[in-house]
């Protein structure tokens, strides 16, 4: 933290270059980064807006919700996790000319990995805001917590990210490990599903989806759209989140304290 602190005007020039270098040489240049997610969204609203128009119905306050922007409030999240995730696991490598040198502080990388990934997060949840006015609903107090859970997944893909850098400088098929998990998270996180879809004789395996700090910030994204749901009133949830984050952070703050001397050598 000290270091961040420290650093955090380098942080922000060096984060707005690292979004501006990956598409440097195209014609398009950063729209790029925007056109992936949109084209998925574009594609979700054609097939379950117009050509199968299903609703998602929420039990606890009986609003009925078009199923794209349901699903939408959860693929803006997962679209930011999957992009920190991917491209912060391999930020030493990608930097290993800054990790040479004996004096920058290596360990700000994955931060501005992660600080460039928000960058099209923001962009896709004004999007999802867009929609969602489009589709007639009404503002409520609690649209303001998309802010709050956002910041809890930047917490959450910072605390992969330093454990993941560092041995990805030992391991490079980590990165392949990750997209294949990444994949599997997909299906195995209530986003194209509702963990009420699940039977109560697998109350245990509710239980592991509940607590998946993912599936938080997902049905926080819903829940503050579209049942006014605060934060305070999933204060278990909230604990358990936390709590998962800090023992992330300890891990990835080990890892990556006994794994940065080796760096430059490896590198």
């Amino acid at each position: 933290m000290k270091e961040l602190l420290k650093n955090k005007n380098l942080i922000w020039e060096l984060s707005k270059n690292d979004f501006k270098k990956r598409y440097a040489g195209s014609s398009l240049g950063r729209v790029w980064a925007f056109v992936q997610p949109l084209v998925t969204v574009v594609l979700y609203y054609f097939v379950f807006g117009l050509i199968f128009p299903g609703r998602a119905s929420l039990a606890a306050s009986g609003l009925e919700v078009p199923y794209v922007v349901w699903l939408t409030a959860g693929l803006v999240p997962w679209f930011f996790l999957n992009e920190g995730i991917t491209t912060g696991a391999n930020a030493m490598v990608e930097y290993n000319y800054l990790v040479k040198k004996v004096v920058f502080k290596v360990g700000i990388l994955p931060f501005i990995k992660t600080i460039s990934a928000s960058f099209i997060h923001i962009f896709f949840a004004l999007v999802l805001l867009v929609m969602y006015f489009c589709y007639g609903f009404k503002p409520s107090f609690q649209i303001i917590q998309l802010i709050y859970y956002s910041f809890c997944l930047f917490m959450l893909i910072l605390a992969i990210t330093y454990t993941t850098s560092a041995v990805t400088v030992f391991f490079k098929d980590l990165l392949q490990i990750i997209n294949i998990a990444l994949q599997i998270g997909m299906w195995g996180t209530p986003i194209l599903w509702r963990l009420d879809d699940i039977s109560e004789k697998y109350h245990t395996l509710k239980m592991i989806f509940r607590f998946n700090p993912i599936y938080y910030v997902i049905e926080g994204y819903r829940l503050s759209l579209f049942e006014g749901t605060w934060v305070h009133e999933r204060w278990v949830e909230t604990l358990v989140f936390w709590g998962i984050v800090a023992v992330l952070f300890l891990v990835g703050s080990y890892v990556f304290k006994k794994l940065r001397p080796l760096f430059a050598d490896v590198l």
